[in-house]
């Protein structure tokens, strides 16, 4: 049987991001690698609750925005108060699209990739 283990974005600045992740979506890193020859940095975050993680991938000689195409794909969490969710993140100013109709919407990490933000289904 397969089981999801891990999905990863690429950053420019991890300690960036790893403050962005903490404060947009209580995520802690989990366990870490790193060459040794300080090449590349592999942070892994969870949420606590599953065993999902997200990588963070940072690459020392990467200095150019990575291409992320035209963005169609994203990862979603499912939040318990989206009201209390929403007001966080716009507090943040990283909401960058929202979709009422469908009662969701999307933060921006500092490199571009989506994050779907939906209620929790019960």
């Amino acid at each position: 049987m397969f089981t999801f283990h891990h999905f990863n974005f690429n950053v420019l600045d991890l300690e960036r991001s790893l403050r962005f992740y903490k404060d947009a979506l209580d995520l802690t890193p989990v366990r870490k690698k790193e060459a040794d020859d300080g090449s590349f940095k592999l942070v892994y975050l969870g949420d606590g609750a599953t065993g999902f993680q997200l990588e963070l991938t940072w690459l020392r000689d990467r200095t150019e925005p990575y291409d992320l195409g035209e963005g169609e794909f994203h990862l979603a969490f499912s939040v318990p108060d989206l009201d209390a969710a929403h007001k966080r993140h716009a507090a943040l100013g990283c909401i960058c699209f929202e979709n009422p109709a469908m009662g969701i919407y999307f933060i921006e990490d500092p490199d571009g990739y989506w994050v779907e933000i939906v209620p929790e289904r019960k």
